[in-house]
């Protein structure tokens, strides 16, 4: 795969985005719905300071609660959490929520977010929640909830909750006699574990690879190794002791460097990173040369059009996505459709689209096939079946492409002046300004964090120096203007 020889098409126009700004509409996308609460992916803060607090997860729980009794039958939620020291504050106050408008509540404890999304459907629960910060530190946390299909809520959903929060709880609160129950799923991740397992190629063992395994001190510090393990790997654990205040500090997919030190330090074939909640995942090749998430949906992408897997012919990602993925499946007759940054955009592409590979170069990887959601363990499942297949180093394997010099850089603004920042006559001059000198080469991309108060500044192109004179240029005219 890796080693073949390719002769590219010319690099048509159509792989050359616009600039994009969140708020402004693109073409095909609706306009955004007024949410107060619930951010791009739940809901998120520092943990004991509003909205991270025990009160607004009571009021949460019976809010969703509500919204999701639907009929007579016994409803249900699953709940689990990653190893933050705070989801001892929000998952007794959920489980109370549920409790009193009358749901019994099905504990997991840390697991996966896909774990908790597979959970939900499969046992027929009318809810999930999954209490997680992802990729943050520990003193940040955060609510994902999954619907009965063990998709994440639709806008419409999330809106719903936030008007039900707002209305008299009270009114929402059963009678004693119709309280519902807790109980612990003593066998949660043992699930989990088996269907990680099944999405591996039947047949195939990985017997003879030494893998280092970095689970961030996360939410899969047990279930991602024993997968491995059970496999046939040899496996090198790391960031597989949290204390409740470790998670993804100087580990995981975010802190990439002990992993790739790790594989060279153990002559490892592979290294594999999650982060805190394991929907997501960055990898390594024996060299310690890091492969992210646009390598792997071009790996994937690449391996099922060739094994006519690839439904729809295309590969769905984000706006964030290098231009030298575009390219790459471009040569192998795949297309790729962009959507707004977030994994839950992607998904919803996918699902209108009935496309199967999507998802995110910081390594949200989502394969429809077997997942509702990015499953970091399932994705790095796929490469390693890859990797047997072809015999050859993952060097030779992962490092597909070679990306266009990218540059980012965060500019943090307060979080009320972000939009009116962007509005002003010099930061809009800059933007166009750069998009003019990139005009045909390349390509300018301003977002607003969906978690915290910055603006994201990133321009992509063929001239490394070029592209970071252009973001140097924007983001001293939004730091003057802020």
């Amino acid at each position: 795969m890796g080693g073949e020889a390719v002769e590219f098409p010319p690099f048509p126009p159509r792989l050359v985005p616009r600039y994009f700004c969140p708020f402004r509409k693109a073409p095909g996308e609706t306009a955004p719905m007024t949410r107060t609460l619930f951010g791009t992916d739940g809901i998120r803060g520092t943990a004991n300071v509003d909205p991270m607090t025990a009160e607004v997860a009571l009021k949460l729980g019976m809010a969703a609660g509500r919204h999701f009794t639907r009929g007579s039958h016994r409803h249900t939620v699953v709940i689990g959490k990653d190893t933050r020291l705070s989801g001892y504050l929000l998952e007794p106050a959920l489980t109370a929520g549920f409790i009193s408008v009358g749901m019994d509540v099905v504990l997991v404890g840390p697991l996966p977010t896909p774990a908790v999304a597979m959970l939900t459907r499969s046992m027929r629960a009318d809810l999930g929640v999954m209490i997680s910060a992802s990729h943050n530190p520990y003193q940040d946390n955060g609510i994902k909830l999954f619907g009965p299909d063990g998709f994440k809520l639709s806008d419409e959903d999330e809106l719903a909750i936030e008007a039900h929060m707002a209305d008299n709880l009270a009114a929402l609160r059963v009678a004693p006699d119709h309280l519902g129950k807790a109980k612990r799923l003593d066998d949660a991740a043992g699930r989990y574990i088996e269907y990680a397992k099944n999405t591996f190629s039947r047949g195939k063992r990985l017997d003879g690879l030494k893998i280092v395994l970095d689970c961030a001190n996360g939410a899969a510090y047990r279930v991602a190794p024993t997968v491995l393990w059970e496999l046939g790997a040899e496996v090198v654990k790391v960031g597989v002791d949290p204390d409740g205040f470790n998670i993804n500090r100087g580990c995981g997919s975010l802190a990439i460097d002990t992993m790739r030190e790790q594989v060279v330090a153990h002559h490892a074939h592979l290294g594999i990173a999650l982060d805190g909640d394991a929907d997501r995942v960055v990898l390594c090749d024996e060299h310690g040369t890091v492969i992210d998430g646009d390598q792997l949906m071009a790996l994937i992408g690449a391996l099922w059009h060739r094994e006519g897997r690839l439904k729809g012919n295309r590969v769905v990602a984000t706006v964030m996505s290098n231009m030298g993925l575009e390219k790459y499946l471009a040569g192998r007759g795949i297309g790729l459709e962009r959507t707004a940054v977030v994994d839950r955009y992607v998904l919803e592409r996918m699902r209108g689209g009935g496309f199967n590979v999507g998802g995110e170069q910081s390594g949200h990887i989502i394969l429809s096939d077997t997942s509702t959601t990015g499953d970091g363990l399932v994705a790095g499942l796929q490469v390693l079946s890859a990797l047997i297949d072809s015999g050859r180093p993952a060097s030779e394997v992962l490092n597909l492409f070679t990306p266009f010099p990218q540059v980012l850089k965060n500019v943090r603004v307060p979080a009320a002046a972000i939009r009116s920042v962007l509005d002003e006559a010099p930061v809009k001059a800059a933007i166009a300004a750069g998009e003019e000198r990139l005009a045909g080469s390349g390509r300018v991309l301003i977002r607003k964090s969906g978690t915290e108060p910055l603006i994201r500044v990133m321009a992509e192109g063929e001239d490394p120096r070029l592209v970071g004179a252009v973001v140097d240029d924007i983001v001293a005219a939004i730091e003057k203007k802020k």
